[in-house]
């Protein structure tokens, strides 16, 4: 019953695009191509696994990455630094068990470290009061509004101050230690599966 936070796999591409195409209103569709560049690209994308399958998974960017996210780019208008949450999707009948929750929790714990702030966009249409409630409880607040030109939705636009952020940066600079559970979560595939 436990859900184990990790990253993305390149052969569970297809059930992820599949996984995102499926979410409904609230999560814009991908193609493959657009999976394929957040896999090659994107910063932070986990997967979570409840029960030995796929429950859903998280794609982040931090603040210099090449996006063209029309959110993303009125992120960097408004904020000088920050982690941004393109998208979390959990399967259908996971919602409601804590895998959001458990995504959020490592997200943070991942930009606490590295931005000031981290960041996302709930969907105004569509019934969001509950995804705004859910980001509300985590110490999200509404910073602005933004109309995504490319499909007329309106999108609460959310930060969360990372308390622990001046602290890391005042202490170590740019250079954390040393400590695998501090690589980025990429790297850390990366070398372990090199050894």
């Amino acid at each position: 019953m436990s859900i184990v936070i990790r990253d993305v796999r390149e052969h569970e591409l297809d059930s992820i695009l599949a996984l995102n195409n499926a979410a409904g209103p609230t999560i814009l569709p991908l193609d493959a191509a657009r999976i394929r560049r957040f896999h090659d690209t994107a910063e932070y994308f986990r997967v979570a696994e409840r029960d030995g399958t796929l429950a859903g998974f998280l794609v982040g960017l931090g603040s210099d990455a090449e996006h063209d996210s029309s959110n993303f780019h009125w992120f960097r208008a408004h904020c000088e630094r920050f982690f941004y949450i393109d998208r979390i999707v959990v399967a259908s009948r996971r919602r409601g068990g804590g895998v959001g929750r458990a995504f959020y929790a490592d997200a943070q714990s991942y930009a606490e470290l590295r931005y000031p702030l981290l960041t996302c966009e709930v969907f105004l249409e569509h019934d969001a009061d509950p995804v705004r409630l859910f980001h509300g409880s985590f110490g999200f607040r509404e910073i602005g509004q933004h109309v995504m030109p490319e499909s007329g939705i309106r999108a609460s636009m959310m930060a969360k101050d990372m308390c622990s952020h001046a602290w890391v940066r005042d202490t170590y600079g740019e250079e954390l230690p040393d400590e695998p559970w501090l690589l980025r979560p990429r790297v850390a595939v990366a070398e372990s599966s090199a050894a």
